[in-house]
């Protein structure tokens, strides 16, 4: 037995002290997949390089955690799941401080790099420390607790990076990781360094491990450049493309025959995993979609800036971060499947709800779906990862957590890529749609252009100008309403997907018998 599980669980003030410090960490490093958006133009101002070249730094740092988060059960296993993830806390400080002292962008990248490959065990281990440490009777607590930094840091990050950009420089959006980190190091180490984890010493699967690097890194590093290189008509993300499915099916291939893998895919012949991960999935990449989309339409459409388009987003946190605690608390009571069930009727009658906006709604309209949506959200994620976990021993904790937090991360990125192309791409439709029925000689068209000039004293070749302006906001209003039908037809879909899981879900993480 490890010396983990040989003492006794936490209690009170300890407790509390190693959830406040868990969440933090969680926080950190999920703020910091956002957090660098919405700095990206200054940063490559700054740095002296395009734009382009600028999201190099996200691309580092999503490429990098990626590869790395289905690794984590294998190091876990070699290392020790405190001794990792104190250490990878530690090392996202280091990295962190270097890129707020780079000076070119080459530095930031190779930074952003290193940064992005020792945050991938963090999020992981942050839920199999708090399960393995929280008593039986409140893993569902500490599962929430959990849930809510993981789902509410993406969404303050691009108002906390766009608010320190603006005010203070974008360096301190690294600076900032500091002083939570080096608190997290410390208290995580005088909690747990005698409640270590069984260590294993396992040779080290080199085969893997390169499908894994070539695979998953040309995946995803042609879901953050495909939209920007026009997708399959480059020929380099034809490239990539090629890379990613040749690299991702020999992976599969040799990690379902390879004795000790680095990857463990025989994880997915536990069928409450495999539901569980695939609506995880699924349901992230819809959920994310809509909030990717939303502030793009409310910048380009409604005239909203970069700050008040994030505050518009944010009030979905508002009960998710009231009611996750409280769910949890409760969630050994309810039937999970009809809890999560209940989580996407909410997501897809406020996607509905949603898509009923025109280009003159008012902020307290457009912000109340959102605010509904926090209770979808505080109900769909707790149960899942209940669900996810329910099959799990100890030992495959680790490892099943990384697996499918690798998954959640993979579908945020794939909604990202196609959520901003269709966008893209129905408003090219809707525009060309609206266009056509603009005919010069139809009396309606030119008593509206009649309007335009006498209300603004516009020259005939300036109201046409208005007019297009006009046709554009409509065709983008109407390709966002099609995104958030096609994302609440998505959930519902999903809830079908749900019943499939297996009862009982008990034993999150308990010893196996």
């Amino acid at each position: 037995m490890s010396a983990a599980r040989a003492k006794p669980m936490l209690q009170g003030g300890a407790l509390a002290l190693l959830t406040l410090t868990i969440a933090l960490s969680t926080f950190m490093e999920v703020l910091d997949i956002s957090i660098v958006n919405v700095s990206v133009y200054t940063i490559a101002g700054d740095l002296g390089v395009s734009s382009t070249e600028g999201t190099w730094a996200i691309s580092a740092y999503s490429l990098a955690s990626a590869i790395m988060q289905p690794l984590t059960g294998w190091i876990a296993r070699r290392f020790g799941e405190v001794r990792t993830f104190c250490i990878s806390v530690l090392l996202f400080v280091v990295f962190s401080t270097l890129c707020g002292f780079a000076t070119d962008m080459s530095m930031l990248v190779i930074f952003r790099l290193l940064q992005g490959l020792v945050s991938g065990p963090m999020v992981p281990l942050s839920q199999t420390l708090l399960l393995n440490n929280y008593p039986e009777k409140k893993r569902g607590l500490a599962l929430a607790l959990w849930a809510m930094t993981v789902v509410v840091a993406p969404i303050f990050g691009p108002i906390l990076g766009g608010w320190i950009t603006d005010n203070y420089s974008w360096p301190w959006i690294f600076f900032i990781n500091v002083p939570i980190g080096i608190f997290a190091v410390i208290t995580s180490y005088i909690l747990l360094h005698d409640r270590e984890s069984k260590t294993v010493k396992q040779r080290i699967d080199v085969v893997g491990l390169g499908l894994l690097v070539f695979g998953v890194g040309a995946l995803q590093f042609m879901l953050d450049n495909g939209n920007d290189q026009d997708w399959f008509s480059s020929p380099f993300i034809v490239t990539l493309a090629i890379v990613a499915v040749v690299g991702i099916v020999f992976l599969i291939a040799w990690e379902l025959t390879e004795k000790n893998p680095i990857v463990d895919l025989r994880l997915f012949r536990k069928r409450n995993f495999s539901v569980g991960v695939a609506a995880l999935s699924v349901g992230m990449a819809a959920f994310f979609g809509t909030t990717v989309v939303l502030p793009q339409w409310l910048q380009r459409v409604m005239g909203y800036n970069a700050t008040w388009a994030g505050v518009a987003v944010t009030p979905v946190g508002i009960l998710a971060f009231l009611l996750s605690p409280l769910v949890g608390r409760y969630i050994k009571k309810i039937e999970l499947r009809i809890l999560t069930s209940f989580a996407f009727l909410i997501f897809s009658a406020t996607a509905f709800w949603s898509a009923q906006f025109t280009d003159d709604v008012n902020y307290g309209y457009l912000i109340l779906p959102r605010i509904v949506q926090g209770i979808g959200v505080a109900c769909f994620f707790v149960p899942l990862q209940e669900i996810i976990l329910s099959e799990m021993k100890p030992a495959q904790m680790a490892a099943a957590s990384g697996l499918a937090n690798f998954f959640r991360t993979l579908a945020q990125s794939v909604s990202t890529a196609l959520t901003t192309t269709l966008y893209d791409h129905r408003s090219d439709f809707h525009h060309a749609v609206l266009a056509e029925r603009i005919v010069r000689d139809r009396p309606q068209v030119e008593h509206f252009l009649q309007i335009i000039g006498t209300r603004a004293n516009r020259a005939p070749a300036s109201s046409y100008q208005a007019l297009d302006q006009i046709v554009n906001a409509q065709a983008q209003t109407l390709a966002i309403n099609d995104i958030f039908w096609l994302y609440g037809f998505i959930f519902v879909v999903i809830i079908g997907l749900i019943w499939l899981a297996r009862p009982p879900f008990e034993g999150v993480g308990a010893p196996a018998g």
